[in-house]
């Protein structure tokens, strides 16, 4: 394998026309020029000097080493700085795939305060629901990943291959019409609606409330389904049902038409940043949970 060192030794050689001159450039001695010099000849299994009495000259394998090194060496050198860059938080790229909700509340907060910090740092936002989510970050698609699972629910994920960065735990809370016979409660038993028409958010959310409902006694007649929370809000001020959404996705939009009570038992979902481990130790990203971890401080 030709080394590094050993070709800008070949090139001082090369330009200098001796070892002596060589080791000066360098900053070495001419044994130690010597030294790299055989060892480079070994390592490409050819001669790649000849010396006559006091004169040097390049073998053609020497010629084509040499004219292929300044080509390698600033390659190396363009490489060196480029990863000293990302090192140094001056470039980089995260790929984040968020949930709707965090989206919209935590990381507009982090990214700004990301890019105010290390303006050379570029994230890609991407969302998806989990479980999609972090079989993305599994599977190489993403770095960062923001997701969420329901405290006690039945089959939760397994996080244990990845970094979780516990952010902030997430209560979910009623939503009613306006005109509602509890619209005015402090909080509510979960069984007291019943007999309602039920809105409910995306997949995983809306097992977790079939599955809380029926924990308290009964199945949610659910009329309406929509993974967009605006619309949730919608459906509820229209009258047509009522719904359990986490409050930060209350915190993303403007509830009109609504009244919010807390709903008994306290039902509440976790939310975290994941990433693997080998990318934690990557400083855009470390600096990008960092960011998501503290605009989680509610």
């Amino acid at each position: 394998m030709i080394e590094a060192r050993h070709l800008r030794v070949l090139r001082a050689v090369a330009t200098t026309g001796s070892f002596s001159a060589a080791g000066r450039e360098l900053g070495c001695t001419q044994p130690a020029v010597s030294q790299q010099m055989k060892a480079l000849e070994a390592s490409v299994g050819t001669p790649l000097i000849v010396r006559s009495g006091r004169e040097m000259r390049l073998t053609q394998a020497g010629e084509s080493l040499v004219r292929h090194a300044a080509g390698i060496l600033a390659g190396l050198t363009a490489a060196e700085e480029e990863v000293a860059a990302i090192a140094g938080l001056r470039a980089g790229r995260v790929r984040l795939v968020s949930f709707p909700s965090g989206s919209s509340t935590l990381v507009p907060t982090a990214l700004a305060a990301l890019r105010a910090a290390h303006p050379g740092t570029r994230v890609f936002l991407e969302e998806a629901e989990p479980p999609a989510s972090v079989e993305l970050l599994r599977q190489g698609d993403c770095d960062v990943a923001l997701a969420f699972r329901y405290e006690g629910a039945a089959g939760a994920e397994e996080w244990g291959d990845l970094v979780v960065r516990p952010l902030l735990s997430d209560r979910l809370v009623g939503l009613v019409p306006e005109g509602h016979r509890l619209a005015r409660a402090g909080s509510v038993a979960i069984g007291a609606l019943a007999g309602e028409s039920w809105i409910a958010g995306c997949p995983r959310c809306r097992g977790h409330l079939v599955e809380v409902c029926e924990g308290a006694g009964f199945t949610p007649r659910i009329d309406f389904a929509t993974d967009d929370y605006p619309a949730v809000v919608g459906l509820v001020g229209a009258g047509l049902g009522v719904a359990v959404l986490p409050e930060l996705a209350i915190e993303s939009v403007r509830p009109k038409g609504v009244r919010t009570v807390a709903v008994e038992p306290a039902v509440r979902r976790e939310i975290v940043a994941l990433t693997l481990p080998d990318l934690a130790q990557v400083p855009a990203v470390a600096a990008t949970l960092e960011q998501l971890e503290k605009a989680a401080v509610r």
